[in-house]
């Protein structure tokens, strides 16, 4: 299992918490999801064989919250 912490600067509120932690549950291969409002930040804990980190970033950039580089 891997762990990475995703700088998400659009996560504004509790439903951008919400739609977050939905979108990245719906990946197989995705255990946990831990989104840190106040530091707008994304913890995905996941299993790398099954989801790649490119995809998990897709996603988010997808349900409109992109990651920052």
């Amino acid at each position: 299992m891997e762990r990475i912490t995703l700088n998400v600067p659009a996560i504004s509120c509790g439903h951008c918490v919400m739609a977050v932690t939905k979108a990245l549950d719906k990946l197989e291969g995705v255990d946990d999801v831990d989104v840190n409002l106040g530091k707008k930040a994304v913890t995905v804990s996941f299993d790398s064989s099954k989801v790649s980190v490119a995809k998990i970033g897709e996603t988010l950039a997808e349900e409109g919250y992109p990651v920052a580089r």
